[in-house]
């Protein structure tokens, strides 16, 4: 450079200086968009090992998880509670089990007592969660509803149930205590003998038929809380409706019994497939009628309406009435005198990022 510049006119060094200092800051330019695509391109491969890593993580959760109603590992509870159409209901299950290869259990508890001692408690969440045997499976009887999870389990079973309004239900049992029903007419029931009609329970204020006894749905969706039983416990109610919403799938009413089974065979088809048509043309499905039953009188019903036990009851059997046919109105529509399922009302669409 030194013999450049004593060769060439000052004129020309100074441009052949400028020209140097040009190729410098050109090739310092070259060098930094070098750096900014080395940058955005290890960044861009870092982008997709992640999206790579959080699809597969997709894919194996995809594979881990099943739909309730498809899983070999579910189990259903049906803590049925007494005279609301559940042996009719359950006849269905035993139906239907060989056929779509599930097991049904009958709980029964000694003298019929709905609260399960604490070590009971925990030997029945053992057997539900456990018995790998007995999955997948349907365990009904007439137990108050128990909460899987205080016993720390994470895959907690799926409970069903169904209502009746409180005095209908109350009538049904009065006279079944007496008469019995069509399911084992030979039967010796508790009361047999005892030819009272309910009115004439109601008129002399009887023991049988007082408000006190309607006192039942209310504490079997409680569960096994000392206040649960506690007759007409406003904080029953209140968690008695907290555990439909939030810890059922679906509780039906007696009175709509066929639009409930519809709505499980449409949800739960591992179980219930087929159960609508069994319902509509099966035998049993309308087998357990109590024999001489008698409605009661208008007096009688008012009597009875007059006290706070009925109202707190028939406020949950409203309610339950209520959240049913909310979800019965977004499940199924009315066409030519009959109900149908509807079919998949939703889709997914501007799916990001795109996949070439």
């Amino acid at each position: 450079m030194g013999l450049l510049r004593i060769m060439m006119p000052p004129k020309f060094q100074l441009l052949a200086v400028m020209a140097f200092g040009i190729a410098m800051m050109f090739i310092e330019n070259q060098i930094q968009k070098l750096e900014d695509s080395r940058t955005k391109l290890e960044l861009t491969i870092a982008r997709h090992e992640v999206r790579e890593v959080e699809q597969r993580h997709m894919q194996e959760a995809a594979r881990d998880w099943t739909p309730p109603g498809e899983s070999d590992d579910v189990v259903i509870i049906y803590n049925r509670v007494p005279k609301t159409a559940s042996t009719s209901f359950t006849n269905i299950a035993y139906d239907l089990c060989s056929k779509n290869h599930f097991h049904v259990l009958h709980i029964n508890t000694t003298k019929n007592n709905p609260v399960m001692s604490l070590q009971d408690q925990v030997r029945f969440v053992r057997n539900v969660t456990s018995w790998k045997e007995m999955k997948p499976g349907i365990y009904h009887g007439h137990v108050a509803f128990l909460d899987f999870s205080k016993f720390g389990v994470k895959a907690k079973p799926i409970y069903i149930n169904v209502v009746r309004d409180p005095i209908e239900r109350l009538v049904s049992y009065y006279y079944f205590l007496r008469f019995g029903d069509d399911y084992r007419p030979g039967l010796r029931r508790r009361k047999q003998g005892d030819k009272k009609t309910f009115d004439e329970c109601v008129s002399s204020a009887g023991s049988d038929c007082a408000p006190e006894k309607l006192w039942l749905q209310i504490p079997f969706f409680c569960g096994h809380y000392s206040e649960c039983w506690n007759v007409g416990s406003r904080w029953a109610l209140e968690q008695a409706k907290y555990n439909l919403v939030n810890e059922y799938l679906l509780v039906g009413v007696t009175e709509e019994l066929e639009d409930f089974i519809m709505m499980l065979e449409a949800a739960l088809p591992r179980f219930f497939k087929g159960a609508t048509d069994l319902y509509r043309t099966g035998k049993k499905s309308h087998l357990r009628k109590t024999t001489e039953k008698k409605p009661p009188t208008k007096d009688s019903i008012t009597k009875l309406q007059g006290s706070e036990i009925w109202k707190m009851e028939n406020e949950f059997y409203e309610f339950a009435l209520e959240q049913f046919q909310f979800v019965r109105a977004h499940a199924v529509r009315e066409k030519d005198g009959e109900l149908y399922v509807l079919a998949q009302n939703y889709f997914y669409e501007k799916i990001y990022p795109k996949v070439n």
